[in-house]
């Protein structure tokens, strides 16, 4: 069999095990097993042993556990909830106040955990009853809560980010400080929308003046206190990386210390919070490891039958700007996000798509920034939009899904418009970390 016609079979084969509905993991290690021994025989499982090593000994991959217990640590000790109550005393008297609050305690949820289920668990739990207490339009409200919580995909110190710079083999700094500023500019785009949407159509958001509560300047000020301890966590985080005192690995270990250290502060750290915390990481670590072993194993099969010099090869047969060719390749991952999780996509199409992107010249980097976007595309996008059934999850009974559906729609177009905006000048998202580097 030609090269082409295997790596055909090879997809059409994933393609076809994906729709059964087994786990991503066991797909791509199933469908690698499978060729491996089909094409070279027994002896060539090796490949996967050794892929298999080479995950278990990743420092790099350390990160992972630490921040999703950070995360889970912050909560389980109510730091998310002292937060949300500072920001309603805050933005009760804006114009769709509340709706704006969620996304910046979104934002610095995001600064703080990384984990996007964290946060849309957390707000739909919090802020959903809140506005639609005070009548806010139930789609705008489940929007609101489904885009703020893809912030921490983008926003460091993000879990995918780190899996992406590892698959890329760049450095895992420079992808934070990347996503800072174009996650600063998709808040803002949410929170502009949120304003003008409101400011346009009254209906959708009360007025400051027919909010039952209102509150003083004093407890205001008093509200602030509660954002003490999430700042000294981002700065203990994000500070020590960008000062050269830590790794973004030892980082995440300096995060699950402020987070017990936190916790301990308010009276909340016990060890029942903090068993519960270690379950859910080694859930989700387990999780992320299999399908990178899978998925490793995959890509290594597929490339070793000449799948990344082919795929390169056509591309640059291809008689199209390099611009419509990144256009295409960003087309790819919106559409594989509709039916797999992003650490999947991460794995799976990052070693076939960067030597391509490396090949039109453009920067790894802000590639991967825009990597990033389609998969804060791929969380809210039906039928298998994460964010989605996350804040499903925690739904009053009368509202649906289909309401969720169509609550998210604006926000993804938002997305897109924010996606175009980082090809169109790309500078964006590439000074900051020139300028970090510089220094």
């Amino acid at each position: 069999m030609t090269s082409s016609v295997v790596l055909f079979l090879m997809f059409a084969a994933l393609v076809g095990t994906m729709l059964t509905g087994a786990p991503l993991a066991f797909v791509l290690g199933g469908v690698a097993f499978l060729f491996t021994v089909s094409l070279w025989g027994m002896d060539a499982l090796v490949i996967s042993v050794l892929q298999t090593f080479e995950t278990m000994s990743s420092e790099s991959l350390l990160a992972i556990p630490l921040y999703v217990l950070m995360a889970s640590i912050l909560q389980k000790s109510g730091i998310i909830e002292d937060l949300y109550n500072a920001m309603e005393k805050w933005f009760s008297n804006v114009v769709g106040g509340l709706a704006i609050g969620t996304v910046i305690i979104c934002t610095i949820m995001a600064a703080m955990t990384g984990i996007v289920g964290a946060a849309v668990a957390a707000m739909g739990i919090l802020s959903l009853p809140s506005m639609l207490k005070r009548n806010y339009d139930e789609r705008l409200a489940l929007g609101t809560i489904c885009a703020g919580g893809t912030l921490g995909i983008l926003i460091p110190p993000s879990i995918v980010t780190i899996v992406y710079a590892i698959s890329a083999k760049i450095s895992i700094g420079q992808m934070f400080v990347a996503g800072i500023v174009p996650g600063i500019i998709l808040a803002s785009l949410y929170s502009v929308y949120i304003w003008l949407r409101a400011m346009l159509n009254p209906s959708l958001a009360p007025k400051p003046d027919m909010v039952d509560e209102q509150f003083t300047l004093d407890q205001k000020l008093a509200s602030l206190k509660s954002l003490i301890l999430p700042f000294m966590i981002i700065f203990g985080v994000l500070g020590s990386i960008y000062m050269g005192i830590a790794t973004p690995t030892e980082a995440a270990a300096v995060g699950v210390l402020g987070a017990l250290l936190s916790s301990a502060v308010l009276g909340r750290l016990n060890f029942r919070d903090i068993s519960d915390a270690g379950n859910d990481t080694l859930k989700v670590t387990a999780m992320i490891l299999w399908i990178t072993i899978g998925a490793k194993t995959f890509v290594s099969v597929f490339n070793a039958t000449g799948g990344a010099d082919s795929i390169i090869q056509f591309v640059q047969g291809l008689e199209m700007s390099r611009y419509a060719v990144l256009g295409i390749l960003l087309l790819v991952l919106i559409f594989l996000g509709l039916f797999l999780d992003e650490i999947g996509i991460i794995l799976l199409c990052v070693p076939v798509f960067l030597p391509i992107v490396i090949a039109l010249d453009f920067d790894p980097l802000w590639f991967g920034v825009l990597f990033m976007i389609t998969a804060q595309m791929a969380y809210i996008t039906p039928p298998f939009g994460y964010t989605l059934f996350y804040l499903k999850s925690v739904l009053p009974a009368h509202i649906s899904i289909a309401q969720v559906y169509r609550g998210v729609i604006p926000f993804f177009l938002l997305q897109v418009f924010a996606l175009l905006l980082f090809i169109l000048f790309p500078d964006v998202v590439t000074w900051l970390p020139e300028f970090m580097i510089e220094k």
